[in-house]
């Protein structure tokens, strides 16, 4: 499907702007305000190869980079930064999609800093959030104080997580989405690490599991999409 590609400066409400690029497909269900991981930006293959599947599934995606990704820092913002930067790319969606079904999340980092901000305050028209590989815990460290926040939570969240995810226990995010109730649904994704790549023994392909995370995303904001919004 063809999509426009759209360079875009985001302002910040504290001054300044960052660096941002919405891919609208020429039908567009749900938009999805996609924020990246703390150790690549919203270039990294990965986040181009998921916005590109997306669009061939009527999602439009906005990605944008975090301030310190933006000055070539590589220690990531303070929370209250991320969640700044994350209010902007949200409002400038909401801005370019009106009556849009939005969504908001993203890998990693991205996805925890924008529930963290959604659970402070609403972000503006966000119907649901989306969490591609939530970091529950730091590598190899089993914890869950890090979803401590999800309870104030009130949209719905898809989790997806690969099961050999150093950062995410899977029997642990297991019982994170239990308690968090319907509000919740998780998807497992077979054989895959925290950054989606799966072994070549397995028998599948990167390719593929992007192909899955897009289809996971495309039916779950459908689902969402079509709810009255809260």
């Amino acid at each position: 499907m063809k999509a426009v590609v759209t360079p875009l400066r985001i302002p910040l409400p504290s001054g300044g702007s960052i660096s941002g690029v919405l891919r609208q497909p020429e039908e567009t269900t749900a938009a999805f305000v996609f924020a990246h991981g703390a150790g690549a930006g919203m270039d990294h293959a990965f986040m181009t190869d998921l916005a590109a599947a997306l669009g061939e599934r009527k999602v439009a995606t906005l990605r944008f980079q975090f301030p310190y990704m933006e000055q070539g820092g590589k220690r990531p913002d303070t929370p209250a930064v991320a969640h700044a930067a994350i209010r902007a790319a949200v409002q400038e969606a909401g801005s370019r999609l009106p009556g849009v079904p939005l969504f908001a999340g993203g890998k990693s980092f991205g996805g925890r800093m924008s529930s963290q901000a959604q659970a402070q305050a609403p972000l503006d028209g966000v119907r649901g959030l989306v969490f591609v590989g939530f970091p529950l815990h730091a590598a190899g460290k089993p914890a869950r104080e890090r979803a401590a926040h999800l309870a104030q939570v009130s949209v719905p969240m898809l989790f997806l997580q690969g099961t050999r995810d150093s950062l995410a226990d899977l029997p642990l995010m297991r019982d994170v989405t239990s308690e968090l109730g319907a509000v919740a649904k998780l998807h497992v994704v077979e054989g895959a690490d925290h950054s989606f790549h799966v072994l070549v023994r397995s028998g599948r392909r990167d390719a593929e599991v992007i192909d899955e995370l897009a289809a996971q995303i495309g039916y779950w904001t459908t689902d969402v999409g079509v709810s009255p919004a809260t």
